[in-house]
C-alpha cells in the first residue's frame, strides 16, 4: 500500500506541474452588419430620410511555434447608402489580404526577420456622384500589391506589432484601359497626336521600390470598450522620396454584448498618386488640383457573429 501511495503522489505532482502546449494555430472568423438610419416626419428644419448599411467579414489565421510565426488576414467590406430622392450609392468597398511570415533567433527576442505580402482592391465600380456614367474606379483599377522584407517587433501575448521594411515593392494595377489612358492612380497616361488620335495606350501597371512602416495595436481602454489602430506609411526611393503615402484606420468599438456593438471609425488616406480635380465656376471645365487628404468617418450600430 505504501508503494501505491507513493506512486499516486508522484502522479499528482506530475499532473500539477504539467503545462499544456498552446495550439500552434489560432483563428478568427467574424461577420458583421452595421446599420445607421435617420428619418423625419413633419420636421420643420427639413432633411432627407437615409439608410446606410455595411457588411463586413474578417478571417484571421495565425501560426505560432517557438521562433516562427505566420499571420494571415482577409478583410472584406461593402456598404450602401439609400437616401430619399436619390438612387442607391456605394459607401464602402474593400477587398484586402495580408500575410506576414517571421522568424527570430531565440525565444527571448521580440524582433522577427519578416516578409510581408499585402493586396487590396474593390468589388464594384465607384463614381463621383451624382455622375453615374463615368466610373472613377473599378475592380483592379486600382489594385495594390506590396511585397517586402524587413523586421517586425511583435511581443508575445500583446496584440500589437511594428513592421519596418527598407525594401518594399509597391505595384499599382489599373486594368481598365480608359482609366489607364487618363493616368489614374499615378500610371503613365495615354499619348495622343495633334488630331486627338491615341498613339500609345496608357500604362496599366506601375512599380515602385521604397520604405514601408506599419503599426497595428488593439487595446481594451475600458470595460467593453476597445480601440484599434492600423497605420501604414510608404515612400518611394525614386519618385518623390520623402513624400509619404498614409493609410490610417482608427476604430473605437463599444460592445453591448457578444452580438451587438457600436462602432466609431475614422479612415485617413493620403496618396500622392491619386490626383483630384475641381470644376471651374466660370468655364465649367475640370481643373486638376493635385493630391488631397482623404477622410472617411463611420458611426453605426451593428450585429457581429464569431464562429
Amino acid at each position: 500500500m505504501l508503494i501505491i501511495k507513493n506512486d499516486t503522489l508522484q502522479i499528482e505532482q506530475l499532473l500539477s506541474s504539467y503545462q499544456p502546449t498552446p495550439p500552434k494555430w489560432s483563428k478568427v472568423n467574424r461577420l458583421g452588419f452595421d446599420l445607421s438610419e435617420i428619418a423625419f416626419l413633419n420636421w420643420n428644419a427639413g432633411g432627407n430620410n437615409a439608410i446606410t448599411t455595411l457588411l463586413r467579414a474578417e478571417f484571421n489565421r495565425k501560426y505560432k511555434d517557438r521562433n516562427i510565426q505566420w499571420t494571415n488576414e482577409m478583410l472584406f467590406r461593402f456598404g450602401l447608402n439609400l437616401q430619399e430622392g436619390q438612387k442607391l450609392r456605394k459607401s464602402d468597398d474593400v477587398i484586402q489580404m495580408n500575410s506576414t511570415f517571421g522568424a527570430r533567433h531565440d525565444a527571448l527576442s521580440d524582433w522577427y526577420m519578416s516578409a510581408k505580402f499585402n493586396f487590396q482592391t474593390q468589388f464594384a465600380s465607384g463614381y463621383k456622384y451624382p455622375d453615374r456614367e463615368q466610373p472613377i474606379s473599378k475592380f483592379m483599377a486600382p489594385g495594390y500589391l506590396l511585397l517586402g522584407v524587413g523586421a517586425e517587433y511583435s511581443p508575445d501575448n500583446k496584440d500589437m506589432s511594428l513592421y519596418i521594411s527598407p525594401l518594399t515593392q509597391k505595384t499599382t494595377f489599373v486594368l481598365d484601359q480608359s482609366l489607364a489612358d487618363s493616368g489614374a492612380f499615378g500610371v503613365r497616361p495615354a499619348a495622343f497626336d495633334t488630331l486627338g488620335v491615341k498613339i500609345r495606350d496608357g500604362q496599366k501597371v506601375l512599380t515602385e521600390i521604397g520604405i514601408l512602416i506599419t503599426h497595428q495595436i488593439q487595446r481594451k481602454i475600458y470595460e467593453n470598450m476597445f480601440l484599434a489602430s492600423r497605420i501604414a506609411l510608404y515612400t518611394d526611393y525614386l519618385n518623390s522620396f520623402g513624400n509619404i503615402d498614409i493609410n490610417w484606420i482608427l476604430d473605437l468599438e463599444l460592445r453591448v454584448n457578444e452580438y451587438v456593438k457600436a462602432t466609431l471609425g475614422t479612415h485617413i488616406i493620403y496618396d500622392n498618386d491619386v490626383k483630384f480635380s475641381e470644376t471651374d465656376a466660370v468655364t465649367g471645365e475640370n481643373v486638376p488640383v493635385g493630391p488631397r487628404l482623404q477622410l472617411k468617418q463611420l458611426l453605426g450600430i451593428g450585429l457581429i457573429y464569431n464562429f
